[in-house]
């Protein structure tokens, strides 16, 4: 690859468009030629123009022959294309002055998005993408897949568009690769059937199909992330301290026996993700470990059997979750779940008697094994731990980074595993960048079904309400989720206390209805959620508190009112508090109208999928990465391609790759790994410098 070309002059570019590409970070030739497509436009589905029908998904192209603004009841911006076969309008609401300035007549256009009719074939609001001046026939090639490409208002005005990005493209293929440097070691090309480097970069811009599509986004993802984790890997090696751990070697009877125990089957994932924690908390080194499995996919169980490795290896484990409810109920669960093993287990929360502390403390004194769970309380002071060796902390997401390390350092280099339902940004930047390993619970307990998650307006009331009753009739019970619990004068928002009193007397004074909410002492809610539990409680009015953790599988339908005031992960984990046996269960959102675009894209996602990883990836594109370690880490690189939750797989790839690699030539010394040393010195020595993985 001649590298040192300078991008202007590249046919198609010159000096004032190179200066446009130096404002969007485009500086030299790799630079040019790694600016992907942001998308494609599959030719081989485009719908002519004259086979519309009517309330069909389709994306079209054709030339804008007409446009301009209607004055109808609203302004109306509207475009007619053509391809030469037929005609069709496409017409916006909103932005009208905007829109005519987007769009100009002679120019190509595709278009996506439901055909309607109303004097003819219509598309209303679709997604557009400009593609240039083409003429019909050579825009239209039979089985063409057409790259699309960001167009920054710097590069518009230059007179960039996709179409001009594949004709400079095509000149840099044609005639600019030819010493191009191949980077990724002949194993791991061959190990997963990578294109090589010159094809990669011609199928991305070019795709013959999408099968080498497919392959070279893959190869350029698994790239992005191998230089990564080659980085990491290289300062564990030599500029990290290894710390010496706890090496929990002798086998585990108690572990074997709740096997051995257990009424039902571990699923594939729970097996798995307990065989790579055994081998971790085998190793004389600190575990590292973060646990992400969807809500209902067997995390607690699979704490359990941890904590009885290191029980039969003589430590005391403690488990740290966020609320005194879900403590308790882990405190239950888990006393239950190992009554025949004769494990010692205490419970420690804010609401723990002086009493019952200086017990807990004196028995933690003797270094007998022991389980300890608990809340925020069990790192504060007075509470000390002769003999921790493993930490579990449930939930991660509630506890801020310093409450984390406080637990953390009770224990003398204490293994640690972090469990959560939902990833969120920081703890998959701690995936990506930091030094933790990652399993996944990536499958559901047999007879589970998925939860059907619907979103109604206000207006909506009495029908709800009519569907929640008639489920109660057949043996059904409710949550109804409030974000508040009482009135707030700066949020106009119904209370929980107050739609209590009128559910009560209202729509529900037949069924056995309830209040929770976290102002409630400890006792009382305990007695709410037993009763609950016990089937005693047909509708149980809440607040947030029922976020994570409490298990009713009876309980089928949860209502969330002004679901437009949480974020996608309290959603979601307000969602897994019902489908938690295997009856068909229902989630229901409840909005007003007039809410944010935010707020109406969280509810189409919570709609769309239970998936929480994908719900995560989602989460990620309205919040953001955020800020990692308490500042900003400007060494590190960004992915062009790459998701680390999209593509874990990929990623688990990559940076066992990497750290193997890097174990078995430290220094880079072999000759097949020349060029990537080179890479590493040329490009990613001061990132070296600058990330802290600690």
């Amino acid at each position: 690859m001649n590298k040192d070309l300078d991008i202007k002059f590249i046919k198609g570019i010159g000096p004032k468009r190179s200066q446009s590409l130096n404002s969007i970070g485009i500086t030299n030739f790799e630079e040019l030629i790694e600016y992907f497509p942001r998308r494609y436009l599959d030719r081989r589905t485009i719908v002519p123009l004259d086979r519309l029908s009517a309330d069909k998904e389709v994306t079209v192209v054709g030339k804008i022959e007409a446009a301009g603004i209607k004055r109808l009841r609203k302004r109306i911006f509207y475009l007619v294309i053509s391809d030469g076969k037929g005609l069709l309008e496409a017409v916006w609401f909103n932005f009208t002055d905007q829109y005519k300035k987007v769009f100009k007549i002679g120019e190509w256009v595709a278009l996506s998005g439901k055909v309607s009719y109303y004097r003819g074939y219509q598309l209303t609001h679709p997604d557009f993408d400009r593609l240039g001046d083409g003429d019909l026939n050579k825009m239209l090639n039979t089985g063409k897949i057409l790259p699309l490409y960001k167009i920054s208002d710097s590069l518009k005005n230059h007179g960039f568009n996709s179409y001009v990005f594949r004709k400079i493209f095509q000149e840099i293929i044609n005639n600019h690769l030819e010493n191009f440097e191949e980077i990724l070691p002949k194993e791991i090309r061959e190990k997963y059937s990578f294109l090589n480097r010159k094809e990669s970069y011609k199928n991305i811009h070019f795709p013959e199909n999408t099968d080498s599509l497919d392959k070279c986004i893959n190869r350029f993802k698994y790239e992005e992330f191998f230089y990564l984790q080659l980085i990491l890997a290289i300062q564990s090696y030599h500029f990290k301290e290894k710390e010496k751990g706890i090496g929990f070697s002798k086998p585990s009877k108690k572990l074997e026996l709740l096997f051995n125990n257990l009424q039902f089957q571990l699923t594939d994932a729970q097996k798995r993700v307990v065989k790579e924690i055994r081998k971790d908390m085998k190793n004389p080194h600190p575990m590292n470990r973060l646990l992400q499995g969807d809500v209902g996919s067997g995390k607690t169980l699979v704490a359990v059997m941890a904590m009885l490795i290191a029980l039969d290896n003589g430590y005391q484990s403690a488990i740290m979750v966020p609320t005194e409810i879900l403590a308790e109920q882990h405190y239950y669960n888990i006393n239950n779940l190992l009554k025949d093993l004769d494990v010692k287990i205490s419970l420690l929360t804010g609401s723990s008697p002086k009493q019952a502390r200086e017990i807990l403390q004196n028995d933690l004194n003797k270094k007998e094994p022991h389980i300890i769970i608990g809340t925020h309380a069990l790192f504060q002071a007075g509470i000390d731990y002769a003999h921790l060796g493993l930490i579990i902390i449930d939930e991660q997401h509630r506890f801020g980074v310093m409450q984390r390390a406080a637990l953390q350092e009770k224990g003398i280099k204490a293994d640690l595993l972090l469990m959560t339902a939902t990833p969120i940004p920081r703890s998959l930047a701690l995936t990506v960048y930091g030094n933790l390993d990652v399993s996944i619970l990536d499958e559901l307990p047999p007879g589970r079904q998925s939860i059907k998650t619907i979103w109604r307006f206000d207006n909506k009331s009495k029908e709800i309400y009519k569907f929640i009753i008639e489920n109660i009739d057949t043996g059904a019970q409710v949550f109804i989720v409030f974000p508040l619990v009482e009135e707030s004068e700066k949020i106009d928002l119904k209370a929980a206390t107050e739609s209590f009193e009128k559910l009560s007397s209202t729509y529900f004074k037949n069924k056995s209805i309830a209040l929770l909410h976290g102002r409630m002492g400890s006792e009382e809610k305990d007695a709410i959620m037993k009763k609950f539990s016990n089937g005693e409680i047909d509708v149980l009015v809440s607040t947030t508190v029922i976020e994570v953790g409490v298990d009713i599988p009876n309980a089928t339908i949860i209502l969330i009112e002004h679901a437009e005031r949480f974020g996608l992960t309290q959603l979601h984990q307000l969602r897994g508090r019902v489908g938690r046996g295997s009856k068909k269960s229902y989630c229901i959102l409840k909005t007003p109208h007039n809410i944010g675009e935010n707020a109406i894209q969280r509810m189409k996602i919570m709609s769309e999928t239970n998936d929480g990883f994908r719900i995560a990836e989602e989460d990620l594109k309205i919040r953001g990465w955020g800020d990692f370690f308490g500042i900003k880490q400007s060494g590190i690189p960004e992915f062009k391609l790459a998701n680390p939750i999209r593509d874990q797989k990929i990623l688990q790839q990559a940076r066992t790759d990497a750290f193997n690699l890097v174990n078995s030539d430290p220094s880079f010394n072999m000759p097949e790994h020349e060029t990537l040393k080179n890479i590493i010195i040329s490009k990613y020595a001061d990132k070296i410098k600058l990330m802290n993985i600690s």
